[in-house]
């Protein structure tokens, strides 16, 4: 049984540290700008993002300039989420596409200019489960529910590899593409080189039989 814990141990630390793939981030947005930001994230991955402006005056009630528009797009340009001219909210959605997810936060112009803090967290996967509510749901105990989380994230890891495996095919094509074409480069570059080459030593002849020379 020790050792049965021991070994749990060790890989629920694992576990985490693969579970730091979400974001949870603060950042300053200026008025009149947009600031963007990237997940990359599988196909059929679940994604939960939360964003909210820290009031910069606690106690208070948040001014009305402070408001911000969020949309959240896919690789492929597909919107998932969008939201304007609010303080605060959250999205959630299974990913259809593979590829970066793009975050992009917009500030209606203000004059003076302001610089509004926001704090966003941004999670996939694994890290995306509200693990708090599947133990309640589950009436687990903590060694069921850290397995629980191990095995989805030994999930997390076969497709991850299947992901990368795909994502290196893609690369190997890529590169051969790339190659054939830069032989044929190099082949009409020198082409062009000895045609260049040939039509000046026949034009130095045509001038040196003009002036007699040769």
């Amino acid at each position: 049984m020790m050792k049965l814990q021991r070994i749990v141990i060790c890989m629920v630390t694992m576990m985490g540290l693969l579970l730091s793939s979400g974001q949870s981030l603060r950042f300053e947005l200026e008025s009149g700008h947009t600031k963007c930001i990237a997940e990359d994230i599988k196909s059929n991955s679940m994604t939960v993002g939360h964003y909210s402006i820290v009031n910069p005056n606690q106690g208070q009630p948040l001014p009305e300039s402070h408001r911000i528009t969020l949309k959240v797009t896919s690789a492929f340009g597909n919107s998932y989420h969008s939201s304007e001219n609010v303080q605060s909210g959250q999205f959630s959605f299974q990913a259809v596409e593979a590829g970066d997810y793009m975050a992009c936060f917009y500030a209606v112009d203000h004059q003076p200019r302001l610089k509004i803090p926001i704090e966003f967290d941004w999670r996939s996967g694994v890290a995306a489960k509200d693990w708090s509510t599947v133990a309640k749901k589950g009436s687990v105990d903590a060694m069921e529910y850290e397995l629980k989380k191990l095995a989805d994230t030994i999930t997390l890891i076969h497709d991850e590899m299947f992901y990368l495996r795909e994502r290196e095919k893609e690369m190997q094509e890529l590169n051969k593409v790339t190659n054939s074409r830069m032989a044929w480069l190099s082949i009409l570059s020198l082409f062009v080189c000895l045609s260049v080459a040939g039509m000046q030593i026949w034009h130095l002849k045509s001038f040196f039989e003009k002036k007699k020379l040769i």
